[in-house]
Order: C-alpha cells, then structure tokens, then sequence
C-alpha cells in the first residue's frame, strides 16, 4: 500500500513542480507564457496526469485485494507485480504524453503568447495556423481511452467489494471496511471530477477562464489534499486533528468572551 502511495505523492510533486513555479512567476513578476515552454512543460504534466490517473486505478486494485483477501494479500500482490504495474503506468503515461505532444509540434503557430497559465492542450491549439483537426482527434481519442479504462478498472474492485462487504454478518466489520476504503474513493472522485470538468467545458475564448480554474485546482488542490485525505486513515493523525480543531475553538471562544 506504501509503495502506490509513495508512488502518488511523486507524481504530485512532479506535476506540482511543472506548473506552479510558472504559474506564481506569472502572478508576482507579471511575465506571459512563451511558447518556447510549450512542447516541455506540456509533456511533463500530460505524462504526470495520465500516470496518475492509472497510479489510482491501481490503488483501487491493490485496496480491494488487500480488504476482501488480507490473509492472502502478498500471494496476488507480489513485489514483482507491484513493480510491474507501477512501471506499466509511467509507461503508458509517458507513451500518450509523447504521442499527443508529437501531435502539437507538427502544427504551425500564429500567436506568439498563451493565453494560460500553462501549457494546456486547447490553449497551445487556439495559437496554431494549420488545420487542428488530427490533434483535436487524437486528444479526444487519447482522453477518452484513457478515462473510459481508468474509472473501468476502478469501478469493477468496488463493485465487488461492496457486494462482499454487504453479506458480511458482523455490524462493526462493516463499518470498519466502510471506514477503511473512504479516502481512496474521496481522492478519486476529486481527481476525475476535475479531470471531466476539463473534459466537458467546451474549448473556445468564453470558456477559457472556467478551464483556468479547473487547471488550477488540478495542479494545486490536488497534490494539496491527496496527503489529508490519506493520512486520515491513521488513527492517530485524527486524534491530532481533532485536538487541533477543540484547541483553536477553546481559544477563539476565550478570546471572544
């Protein structure tokens, strides 16, 4: 389980890495994205969202196998197939990465200055003077593709595990099953509700603040409550922050009094 973590918390510090630096440099020092950032930067962050994208299908994977057969758990789980399936995500990652980024160079540009943050694929394609046509195609298919498997391959564990967890006899193994598989279903659903958020805005001038703030919280919001959302598992993490909350309320009361 600490391995796809440690995994997670990588690439959210990659994809943080790709965009934040420019983006706060935008915002302090009032400079505009040059397009010789373009091809790099977008490569980067493409591969770091389509590698965590599978990285959390792997993790729903790995959890229910780990909740429905925890006696067995290291016989389908080896060291040798925990390896593989890591590796087999920044493959995949950094194979669509390439080939939609092969896909942006080919075109010829117009504009000189992204209206963006970053180097995000409708805002590179608003800049070209070619026919966008076969780009726009392979981004739709890519997309598609990938969070049609994505959410499959998520879905089918907790498909099972619920029906698992619902003919358990016992009231407080269910609940601590419930208990035990919430944050990856959290951190899933803010992950891909983002991610269908990009997907359903329509890519023209009037939508390009909304994609934006999608953008933004992908690349902020993201990598900033992966870490919460998980370590709240830990008995003990809750019991500090419980303590934290009654301590600021104690203060904010007696300061009020």
């Amino acid at each position: 389980m600490y391995f796809f973590f440690s995994h997670l918390s990588f690439l959210d510090i990659c994809y943080s890495s790709v965009i934040t630096p420019k983006l706060l440099e935008i915002l302090v020092v009032k400079t505009e994205l040059p397009p010789s950032m373009d091809a790099c930067q977008f490569f980067f962050g493409c591969a770091c969202v389509i590698t965590e994208m599978f990285m959390l299908a792997v993790m729903a994977y790995d959890q229910f196998v780990a909740l429905c057969n925890p006696l067995l758990y290291m016989v389908p789980m080896s060291h040798k197939l925990c390896a593989l399936l890591v590796a087999g995500t920044y493959l995949w990652g950094v194979l669509c990465s390439v080939t939609l980024t092969n896909s942006l160079v080919g075109l010829s540009y117009c504009g000189s200055i992204i209206n963006h943050f970053g180097c995000e694929y409708s805002a590179i394609l608003s800049l070209s003077c070619s026919d966008p046509s076969f780009s726009q195609m392979a981004c739709f298919i890519i997309s598609t593709f990938n969070e049609a498997c994505s959410l499959l391959i998520i879905m089918a564990p907790y498909i099972f595990f619920f029906a698992t967890v619902i003919r358990m006899p016992s009231k407080g193994g269910l609940q601590k099953a419930f208990s035990t598989c919430t944050s990856h279903p959290t951190a899933i659903s803010i992950f891909h509700g983002i991610i269908l958020l990009l997907h359903c805005v329509p890519h023209d001038k009037s939508s390009w603040f909304l994609v934006k703030v999608a953008t933004a919280l992908n690349t902020i919001m993201i990598p900033m409550l992966n870490p919460l959302i998980y370590s709240l598992r830990n008995k003990d993490v809750k019991k500090t922050v419980r303590r934290l909350i009654h301590a600021k309320l104690y203060s904010f009361h007696i300061k009020f009094r």
